[in-house]
Order: structure tokens, then C-alpha cells, then sequence
């Protein structure tokens, strides 16, 4: 995340901050603070927090990390040279509005759904190069990670399976060729499938792009069957915030959702001097 960071500022000042160095006298200190024109959740602070200080700005003030916040509120009070603050102030705000929004859109999604015991998680449907930052931010939002990256657990989907033969025949290569330390879940894309996953030991299997009522008509079916709880149940694709009760009163264990990442709102933040 640090290489990253380091990566951005250098990226956004190119061959020098010419504005600042032309109009504002080198050395010259300056007091300024960030504030919200938004509401919603609080995400990235520590990490833009770290990055004045360790850049030589003086942080006198912060929110917490998940705080609740609105229009109108400081953020962040910050004090020292003002081409530095001036330097890092985009990036600073890029990165700390993108996280907020994803923070903010888990957060709506899990108290949609906080009188059911499911798990609301995100995806690896993340923007390139900052899918940690949108984890971060998935987590302070009250949602689940998901996979990190591709060696976090086995994640058998819809092109693995096409490459090798039928869910099950994938399902049991998976549990032949990996360390019992990893988790292996599959991606199902009917009832038929999801049962023969189950009976045959996955961890995890997924649901995707079902209607409530084909879910249903698993869950139904595991039940009869007594296997239900063999495995978790994971739902995906599509779901929204009009949706997404249909599918947890179901009784289903894991809600994932793309959308948290992928097409989330940034917050509105603004970093103004005094």
C-alpha cells in the first residue's frame, strides 16, 4: 500500500508542482483542514493522516476511522509548508473519497439486511492497483473481504469449469491438488450442481446469478436432504438494495456483491486552507 501511495504522488506531480512553486513563497507555513460536503461513512483517515505526518505536515485533529459523518464536518486539521500540503491534497482526497464510498455503500447494504445472520461481502470487482485500499475500506464498513487475491482460498467459477469439465468433476480435482489448510468454494449455476457441491464436500458454493426463488429452491432441497449445513451458501450476481432481504430471509449465509467496489459513489471531501 505504501509503494502504491508513493506511486500516486509521484505520478500526480510529474516533473513538479509548477503552480504551487510559482505563486507560493517556498517555506511559507500554512494551516488547512479537509471537510466533508457528504454524508455517509468514514474511510482512509488513518491512512491519509499517516501520510501528511510522514511528509512533514502536522496532523492536529482527525475523526476516527468509521465514523459516521455529514455535510459540513472537518475531517482533518492539518498544519505546515504549503506547497507540501498543496503537493499531496489530491491524492489525499482521491484516495480517501473513493474509500469512503466504498465504505458508505457496505454499510448501507449490511444494515439493510442486520436482522438476518448472513454476511455481507464484497468481491475482487476492485479498481487496479488499490483493491487493498477498497478491502480496507469493505471491512470499516461493517462488510466481509472476500479473497484478497487469488491465493487467499480455491474459487472455482464458470471458465474453470468449462476449462476442465463439470462443477463437480472441477470440485473434485480442487480437493485432490490443495492443501486441506485452503478453503475450496464453487461457483453453481443450478440446483442439480449445487447438491452434488454439497454432498461432495465443498466449503463453500455459490449460488450465482439465481433468483430468490431458484435459492429457495435449493435451500429447500439441502434441507430435505440434511445436508444443508455441510456447506456454506453464498449468493451473487445482481443483487441490489431493493433485492438483497429477498435473498437473506432465504437463510442463506453469504451475500457478495460487486457493485460495493465496483460502482460505488465517491464521497464529496474538500481540503481548504484557513
Amino acid at each position: 500500500m505504501d509503494r502504491i501511495i508513493e506511486y500516486m504522488l509521484a505520478e500526480d506531480e510529474g516533473f513538479g508542482d509548477i503552480t504551487s512553486n510559482a505563486v507560493v513563497e517556498e517555506g511559507k507555513e500554512a494551516s488547512a483542514y479537509i471537510v466533508s460536503k457528504d454524508e455517509g461513512i468514514l474511510a482512509g483517515i488513518n491512512i491519509i493522516r499517516d501520510l501528511f505526518k510522514e511528509c512533514g505536515v502536522n496532523v492536529g485533529f482527525w475523526l476516527a476511522e468509521g465514523s459516521k459523518i455529514s455535510n459540513g464536518d472537518v475531517l482533518i486539521s492539518l498544519k505546515g509548508d504549503a506547497r507540501t500540503i498543496l503537493l499531496l491534497e489530491r491524492t489525499a482526497l482521491n484516495l480517501m473519497m473513493r474509500m469512503s464510498g466504498v465504505a458508505s455503500a457496505a454499510g448501507h447494504y449490511v444494515n439493510l439486511v442486520e436482522d438476518y445472520d448472513v454476511r455481507v461481502a464484497g468481491t475482487r470487482k476492485t479498481s487496479p492497483a488499490i483493491g487493498k485500499f477498497d478491502k480496507h475500506a469493505l471491512q470499516v464498513g461493517g462488510a466481509d473481504t472476500h479473497r484478497f487475491a487469488l491465493d487467499d482460498m480455491v474459487l472455482i467459477k464458470d471458465n474453470h469449469i468449462a476449462a476442465c469439465g463439470t462443477p463437480l468433476e472441477a470440485l473434485l480435482k480442487a480437493k485432490e491438488n490443495v492443501s486441506f489448510s485452503k478453503k475450496i468454494e464453487i461457483e453453481v449455476e443450478s440446483l442439480d450442481d449445487a447438491v452434488e457441491c454439497v454432498k461432495n464436500g465443498a466449503d463453500i458454493v455459490m449460488l450465482d446469478n439465481m433468483s430468490p426463488k431458484e435459492v429457495g429452491e435449493v435451500i429447500s432441497e439441502l434441507e430435505k436432504l440434511g445436508i444443508r449445513q455441510n456447506s456454506l451458501i453464498e449468493v451473487s450476481g445482481g443483487i441490489t438494495d431493493e433485492t438483497i432481504v429477498d435473498y437473506a430471509s432465504l437463510g442463506v449465509d453469504i451475500i457478495s456483491i460487486g457493485a460495493l467496489t465496483h460502482s460505488s459513489r465517491s464521497l464529496n471531501f474538500s481540503l481548504k486552507f484557513d
